[in-house]
């Protein structure tokens, strides 16, 4: 079959975890990629557009699986999107240096008689170790094109493109088939007929299916269960079973398997030479060190440190306080302009106090988020997020929990949706549920726009030694609702799930120099949210602030009169305790579960509308006390996620009545832990 030349190349990159795909994506599309989600699935989805030598070309980035066995929604996703959007070629990136472990995949992804491509990557690593690998031989022998390539460097990535051009006008796909025996041959051959009507309507390949049958794959089972001749198929896969066993003397399933690896050492003896390498790695001296029994937590907890106090001292007092400086000239300038015009009184307060004093003291904090997006893209570049969750795996099993909840921690550090997605790896019920459930209690850098707001209002000039106070408390913070989390996960796993024990296992990549192009785009794609968020969700906050302020006619704008300020006065008593019993804190709050950055909207909105201070800051430090910003701060980490994350904890867990739970117990938690801290403050004498 020949392809239409002037039709768009759709490219599909697969393969492990850590195999440098994401690289490789990042090189071919750069700026031209959106993110979203698969639809029905919280799974990440990256597409990316390229125009190559007039061809029209959209790649897209696959989530890191090791298999097909569609065990997770990672692997349903890849598996869904092969076999039924039927990329027109699909790009297997392999790490060159763990080439045995990556063609596992390689060999399922053959069988599914998709047209191939085979991407050595990270061939410099792989030559510093002395792994020769004989590119040419091993194409030969899998019948489909291979390419080098070291894709930080950007090297072998045009190839890739003219091959798929050239794999796809051809038509051709690989003609290696793994030889699992005679016995295996003709059961297929019988699961091939059974299933022919059931897999073609499903969109699957026949022969594919018939293989997955008998390796017992969960997935495939499900799809063919909604069809009618299932119980026929049903009946012709237990006899093919039972007769395997026989002949074979053990399940068929972990027969298939250890052809496939045989396969693989045939083509490792072949293709691949290794040469002893004496002198020990960089990656594993430097491992011994931060991965070390006692240094691992204290170095992450360090660098966590260091992270917020660059972030708060660099980000948020230098970058945000001239953008600060600039919004004020902005509006000062919009308020004389509209006044020398006759602008009505009411037009001004609305663009100046509600759009600039609302939009605006969100915005300021901007140059914060994208400093600390900068540095977390730094660590995860770098290879260190990885033995970040490998230390904290030994901390997590110490209180009874998966190793892997760490992981979904350290994610939620940049989005608690992220880091409720990322649970979709944890294969127990028991483990997935606990760590969906306590990921809220992660600060996020939605919550960093309000702790910037404070600290910079009381904190901003503190030292502690050569250390920005703010920075610590910013950091405490952080740690504060990691052992919160870690406290309830404990509760959860012994109260109330009960399970079996799982294990966690995790592959450390080798420490990598990040490159300039991958940081500003894995730095701009985490940070453009907060952009969005100002442009949509916060400008309809505090529009709808500035508007109850003013209602109804008459009254002064942001009294307590207005309908803003009866709300918040209903509400205020609540927290009269925490020490931030006024109906301005209420109110924000309140708007905070629509997206926690709306916290400081509205009190930009607010605070401009009643013309308290002369910004936001000389506002705050009238309304709160040094303690009592330190209690709301807490509040605002604690109780109720934005509404964004409770959305995904109801996707996750399925479950109306675990979203619900969630909003109580964080809220909960969150009001008696600000109380705690006020009230402790004020017998030591601290307010």
């Amino acid at each position: 079959m020949i392809s239409n030349m002037n039709s768009e190349l759709v490219i599909a990159l697969v393969g492990n975890p850590n195999c440098g795909k994401t690289s490789t994506f990042n090189e071919l599309t750069g700026s031209k990629q959106h993110v979203g989600n698969w639809p029905g699935v919280t799974v990440e989805k990256k597409v990316g557009k390229l125009n190559f030598e007039g061809r029209n070309v959209t790649v897209v980035d696959l989530p890191g699986i090791y298999s097909l066995g569609a065990y997770s929604e990672d692997e349903v996703v890849a598996c869904n999107y092969i076999l039924k959007d039927k990329p027109d070629v699909v790009v297997n990136i392999i790490d060159a240096t763990n080439i045995e472990r990556n063609l596992y995949l390689t060999m399922q992804l053959l069988e599914t008689g998709a047209k191939v491509i085979l991407v050595l990557n990270m061939m410099d690593e792989a030559n510093s170790k002395n792994i020769r690998i004989d590119t040419m031989n091993l194409s030969k022998l899998l019948d489909i094109p291979v390419i080098e390539a070291i894709a930080t460097k950007g090297e072998g990535v045009k190839d890739i493109i003219k091959e798929a051009l050239k794999i796809n006008e051809s038509g051709k796909a690989s003609s290696y088939k793994i030889q699992y025996g005679k016995d295996i041959e003709k059961e297929v051959h019988i699961l091939k007929e059974a299933t022919y009507k059931a897999s073609t309507a499903l969109g699957y390949p026949t022969e594919w299916t018939a293989i997955k049958l008998l390796e017992n794959d969960a997935y495939v089972n499900k799809g063919l269960q909604q069809r009618d001749d299932y119980k026929t198929i049903s009946s012709s896969l237990e006899k093919s079973i039972e007769r395997l066993t026989a002949v074979i003397g053990y399940e068929p399933d972990a027969f298939l398997i250890d052809k496939r690896y045989e396969a693989i050492s045939g083509f490792i003896n072949k293709c691949v030479k290794r040469e002893e390498v004496r002198n020990e790695s960089t990656s594993d001296k430097i491992d011994k060190i931060i991965t070390n029994k006692w240094l691992g937590i204290p170095i992450f907890a360090a660098i966590m440190f260091f992270m917020y106090q660059v972030s708060i001292t660099f980000g948020n007092e230098f970058l945000g306080g001239i953008l600060d400086q600039g919004f004020g000239a902005v509006g000062a300038w919009l308020a004389t302009t509209l006044s020398n015009i006759g602008a009505p009184e009411l037009l001004t307060s609305f663009l100046t106090d509600g759009i600039i004093g609302g939009v605006g003291a969100v915005l300021v904090f901007f140059p914060m988020i994208l400093t600390m997006y900068f540095l977390i893209a730094l660590l995860e570049d770098s290879g260190y997020m990885a033995r970040a969750a490998y230390v904290m795996d030994r901390l997590m099993n110490a209180v009874g929990l998966h190793g892997k909840t760490a992981v979904s921690l350290i994610i939620g550090g940049g989005c608690n949706v992220a880091g409720i997605m990322s649970t979709r790896t944890l294969e127990s019920k028991k483990d997935r549920m606990i760590a969906i459930l306590i990921n809220p209690f992660v600060s996020c850098p939605a919550r960093l726009a309000v702790y910037g707001v404070f600290v910079g209002a009381f904190f901003a000039d503190e030292k502690l030694g050569v250390f920005n106070l703010g920075g610590i408390i910013i950091f405490l913070l952080y740690v504060l609702g990691i052992v919160v989390a870690i406290l309830l996960g404990k509760f959860l796993s012994d109260k109330v799930f009960k399970g079996e024990e799982s294990y966690f296992v995790m592959e450390l990549p080798p420490y990598r120099i990040p490159t300039a192009k991958g940081l500003l785009i894995h730095m701009w794609e985490k940070s453009e949210s907060f952009l969005k968020k100002a442009g949509t969700v916060i400008l309809t906050v505090v529009i709808v602030v500035w508007v109850l302020s003013n209602l109804p006619l008459g009254v002064q704008a942001g009294s307590v009169d207005s309908i803003l300020g009866v709300i918040g006065s209903f509400i205020a008593p609540v927290f009269t305790l925490a020490g931030f019993g006024n109906w301005q804190s209420a109110v924000a709050l309140i708007t905070g579960f629509a997206a926690k950055e709306a916290v400081v909207g509205t009190l930009g909105t607010i605070y401009g509308v009643t013309g308290e201070g002369a910004s936001l800051t000389a506002a705050i430090q009238q309304a709160f006390t040094p303690l009592s910003a330190l209690s709301f701060m807490i509040m605002t980490l604690l109780y109720v996620p934005c509404v964004a994350t409770i959305v995904a904890v109801r996707k996750e867990t399925n479950s109306k009545k675990w979203a619900w739970i969630v909003v109580a117990y964080t809220t909960i938690i969150g009001w008696v832990l600000a109380v705690l801290v006020y009230q402790l403050g004020k017998l030591l004498g601290f307010n």
